[in-house]
């Protein structure tokens, strides 16, 4: 799965899950309560009890473990090299040596330090997906415009930009046959394999620019954002559950940074 599909929506979703049957904006805020935590916090446990918690709504979230595999490997690879890196070429090694090869001698809270750094990268990136790739992008507008009161210019769009997330994959996919069609390949050179990643993602972003200017036009034509107001042909209100959707993500929010507190693990952004 290319990486350009991460937030879209998975056409094997069970729409009737709970979590899928929530109102978006109710799923964005309740996402937005986890990353505040996230980000507030840099150890590790904090990060730890908020992806077990998201790992166990996926039975309920509507998602297949593959597709949500499909959606996270590559996010998960990108964590575990951020947090060797980190831990590799830190300024200063803190703790026992716990990791000795050769010149290089891995201390033991450095080592906890990488770990939860890239725990923290896969509960931000979860987080996201659950409260993105759980929602209809029809559904996602019509939210933002009712509950949140964003504007319908804004609000459609994202909903473009979702319907169009896709697409991109597939001309992502188009461009990589056409080439090695053309027999354009980069062989067992490095620097011949980032010339035509590069040069892939270049089309990529022409052929993306191109649609987006045809599909404005279309929608100034169709008279999209015209009129100061928009009827809504699907209302939807919040129910009980959409606030208990919130209001649990703030209890895991609270309960994660009290368990790091209890376990004297409690590493604050600022402070």
């Amino acid at each position: 799965m290319s990486a350009v599909d991460l937030l879209s929506v998975s056409p094997d979703a069970d729409r009737t899950a709970p979590l899928a049957r929530a109102n978006p904006v109710a799923k964005l805020l309740a996402a937005l309560a986890l990353l505040v935590a996230l980000f507030a916090s840099l150890d590790g446990v904090t990060a730890a009890v908020i992806l077990v918690a998201l790992v166990a709504l996926l039975p309920i979230s509507g998602l297949t473990v593959g597709a949500l595999v499909g959606r996270t490997w590559l996010v998960g690879v990108v964590a575990v090299g951020i947090a060797v890196l980190n831990v590799v070429f830190a300024a200063q090694q803190l703790g026992p040596t716990v990791i000795a090869v050769g010149p290089v001698r891995i201390g033991a809270e450095t080592l906890a330090n990488g770990g939860g750094l890239g725990l923290r990268l896969v509960a931000i990136a979860l987080a996201g997906i659950l409260a993105t790739a759980t929602s209809d992008p029809t559904e996602m507008a019509d939210a933002l415009i009712r509950q949140a009161r964003v504007s319908p210019r804004y609000a459609i769009g994202v909903l473009a930009a979702l319907r169009l997330l896709p697409l991109l994959a597939q001309e992502w996919q188009t461009i990589g046959m056409a080439r090695r069609a053309r027999g354009v390949e980069a062989g067992r050179s490095p620097i011949g394999a980032v010339r035509l990643l590069l040069g892939r993602l270049m089309a990529l972003l022409v052929g993306t620019i191109r649609r987006a200017s045809r599909m404005a036009l279309a929608m100034e034509a169709r008279g999209f954002g015209a009129m100061p107001c928009r009827t809504a042909a699907r209302p939807r209100r919040m129910r009980a559950a959409d606030w208990g959707w919130m209001i649990g993500a703030v209890a895991l929010a609270a309960l994660a940074i009290g368990v790091s507190v209890a376990l004297g693990t409690w590493r604050p952004l600022l402070g």
